[in-house]
């Protein structure tokens, strides 16, 4: 009898420039990294699942041991895709070696096969620092949603000293071994010429299709956050609705007492 053979998980080196597009999106939970798994090249486990998950009104908020928890139950329920997971705000800012330590953490009790941090220039070291250590890093550029209390949500490239201050960010953490680098919230026009200019893979979320992936938040794909909606999001399902009829059916059935008796729960019928 031959033996199945298992498929292989997709790591950071499978993702060379001119390779793409690639394909990214968010996960969360277990049951939903499972069903995303087989469509997708990477699964981020960002830090917005603050505002997802927990509700919060920032990414600010997230610790350390949320990312922890979620990146291996990502990790668990994945078999192909490659799993990166979000830094936290606080984790990485104060050293090289907190961000080592923070880093380290993460990739050991998750599994995943890297690690995403947010910042430039002033970033670029402790990039380094954790490459030359065996962590696998992407950056993120552009909008930063844990600068948010410094400079908002806001489009950014809007002029040439912008333009220029995100290609400087972008090669500065691509130049010290960064395997990727996200870019948020940029003018195509920026996006086009980082992309350009970078020896690695830019993947963009609201930066036009002039990158070499895309990341979205597989909430807003799938209809299920609906506080709000960024302007460059599709929505390819409406499933927020579907859970609320559904919810609602439930509780009439509970309330009218048509819910499941033992021979249901047992899946046995009576003659």
């Amino acid at each position: 009898m031959s033996t199945p053979v298992q498929e292989r998980r997709l790591t950071v080196r499978d993702f060379p420039k001119g390779k793409g597009p690639f394909v990214w999106l968010t996960a969360y939970t277990a049951p939903v990294a499972r069903l995303l798994d087989p469509h997708v090249d990477v699964l981020l486990v960002g830090d917005s699942l603050g505002m997802v998950v927990y509700g919060f009104e920032s990414t600010i908020p997230v610790t350390l041991d949320m990312m922890v928890a979620h990146g291996a139950a990502v990790v668990r329920a994945t078999r192909r895709a490659c799993v990166i997971v979000d830094m936290p705000f606080g984790s990485y800012h104060e050293s090289p070696a907190q961000a080592f330590r923070g880093a380290a953490r993460i990739l050991a009790e998750t599994g995943c096969a890297g690690v995403k941090l947010e910042g430039g220039t002033e970033m670029a070291e402790t990039v380094r620092f954790l490459v030359q250590r065996g962590i696998p890093v992407c950056g993120h550029v552009g909008l930063m949603p844990q600068a948010v209390n410094a400079s908002g949500f806001r489009a950014q490239g809007r002029d040439e000293r912008e333009v220029a201050r995100i290609m400087a960010d972008a090669k500065a953490v691509a130049e010290v071994g960064a395997f990727a680098v996200v870019v948020e919230g940029t003018y195509e026009a920026a996006a086009r010429a980082i992309t350009a200019a970078l020896p690695v893979p830019t993947i963009g979320i609201g930066a036009s299709v002039a990158c070499d992936g895309q990341v979205l938040v597989s909430d807003d794909v799938l209809g299920l956050f609906t506080a709000f909606k960024p302007r460059f999001v599709k929505r390819y399902a409406e499933l927020g609705p579907l859970v609320s009829e559904a919810a609602a059916a439930y509780a009439a059935d509970v309330r009218a007492r048509r819910f499941p008796g033992p021979e249901h729960v047992f899946g046995v019928t009576r003659d």
